[in-house]
């Protein structure tokens, strides 16, 4: 038996999200499933790549080199499946928590009459950059910075801020409701994959603790249970409507921004009209809001 993707992709994910069980729910799989490739990966090299301990998971020496060259072949063979979807004229588009909100089904209508050779293919994936790095997808919608040096990325639009609730708790009661008032609650929040940061409240107001989860369905789980309360951007409102959870305007959080990303060194061929398209949709709205508003 030789070392597989499937083993490679497995690490990574183990790296790149820091626990077992996140890594499972970036590649849709078991934790146990994941934890027997990466000990296979291991068996086949025939040495650790990880440290294990109860609190703590590192990369060894070796470790660090293998996931080196384990991310070289990863994007490799990205190259290779962006080349052939581009060949067969699919425009995939990744998301972590919601896609593009009100305007995901516009986007799909309009882009199949304006582009009949291409069909745009919507890709959920819990992951930072929404699938891209892990050669999932050809451009990813992201609502955090990114870092990585070999994305390029445009701004189409920005969504106010959402306050999620329990349906029984008394600021579901409310049409909108601020920060201060969420100060002191239990916090749901997803570090991968989520938009919401200890940033997000100005000091003194802070949560009393911060509940971590992992994607959005966990995330709405815990909420409908009144485990916690969130903070989330417009589109997961619309996209995820759940029984016992209530969406609010936080009236006084800053809008959250939406980008797309893409591969510096290769760019989708119709990434122009998709970043024209959304950012028409997006500019839309914004003016049917602000018409509302005067």
């Amino acid at each position: 038996m030789a070392v597989e993707l499937r083993h490679l992709r497995a690490l990574l994910a183990v790296v790149d999200s820091g626990t077992f069980t996140a890594a499972a729910a970036a590649l849709h799989t078991s934790q146990a499933s994941v934890s027997r490739t990466v000990a296979a990966l291991e068996r086949l090299l025939g040495a650790r790549v990880l440290h294990r301990t109860t609190r703590d998971l590192g990369l060894t020496p070796v470790g660090t080199r293998v996931v080196a060259h384990a991310r070289r072949v990863v994007e490799e063979v990205a190259a290779m499946e962006r080349a052939a979807a581009e060949a067969r004229g699919d425009l995939r588009v990744g998301y972590a928590w919601a896609a593009l909100g009100r305007h995901t089904t516009a986007v799909q209508r309009r882009w199949a009459q304006e582009h009949p050779g291409s069909a745009l293919v919507l890709v959920h994936s819990n992951t930072p950059t929404a699938g891209l790095t892990e050669g999932l997808v050809d451009v990813g919608i992201l609502r955090r910075p990114v870092p990585d040096p070999r994305l390029r990325t445009a701004v189409v639009g920005s969504e106010r801020r959402f306050a999620a609730l329990p349906a029984d708790d008394a600021l579901a009661r409310r049409r909108g409701v601020a920060l201060a008032d969420l100060a002191g609650r239990t916090v749901a929040v997803d570090v991968l994959t989520g938009t919401t940061t200890d940033e997000l409240w100005a000091p003194p107001l802070a949560p009393a603790a911060v509940r971590t989860v992992r994607g959005v369905d966990e995330w709405l789980t815990v909420i409908a249970a009144g485990q916690a309360a969130g903070v989330t951007a417009e589109a997961t409102a619309r996209q995820h409507p759940r029984p016992g959870v209530v969406y609010r305007p936080v009236r006084d959080a800053p809008p959250v921004v939406v980008v797309l990303a893409w591969w510096a060194g290769s760019p989708p061929p119709e990434l122009g009209a998709l970043v024209d398209l959304v950012r028409g949709l997006y500019a839309g709205g914004a003016a049917e809001a602000a018409a509302r508003d005067r």
